[in-house]
């Protein structure tokens, strides 16, 4: 694609735990129903991506470099939140949980090499001021409140000159 590009990227992910299916995948497949970009010169780009550390990292590298889009949206999942909440920062530390493969980051820290944090171009809090589910809270958070999962490292391993990768989580 080119500079250009008309292409976003919204991505999901896939199993983990307990969890047989991921409500974020879910989520991200009900938009390709919903007709987005169909009305507008939007071409939509949904992905999978498995909760695992060093796949998301490379996949999520393959996706700026092959499709260079215009926006990266990562889609995650707290079975514990009452609403919908737009992260403006991914952070590369604090993640001791186990990946799929039983892979845990060293130190807790994603990218050894990566920046401490990297944050959306998109204002998140603009967004979340703006942003209508019905019967559903949608609020702002500064940084992963819930940092159990692969938003950060998925932001984290984006494109460093394009901070424009939210994270929804909900």
């Amino acid at each position: 694609m080119d500079s250009q590009s008309s292409c976003v990227v919204v991505t999901g992910f896939g199993p983990f735990r307990q969890h047989l299916v991921n409500s974020s995948w879910e989520a991200v497949k009900e938009l390709s129903k919903l007709g987005l970009g169909s009305d507008m010169e939007v071409e939509l780009q949904i992905l999978q991506l498995p909760v695992d550390y060093r796949e998301v990292k490379q996949r999520v590298t393959r996706i700026w470099e092959d499709l260079q889009p215009q926006l990266v949206v990562h889609v995650g999942m707290d079975p514990t939140a009452k609403a919908i909440f737009l992260e403006q920062c991914g952070k590369n530390w604090g993640y001791g949980d186990a990946d799929i493969r039983g892979f845990h980051p060293e130190c807790g820290v994603c990218l050894p090499d990566g920046p401490e944090v990297i944050a959306s171009g998109v204002s998140m809090r603009a967004v979340s001021r703006s942003a209508v589910v019905e019967g559903v809270e949608v609020a702002f958070s500064r940084d992963a409140v819930y940092a159990a999962g692969l938003c950060d490292p998925a932001q984290i391993s984006g494109t460093p000159d394009l901070f424009c990768e939210p994270c929804v989580v909900g």
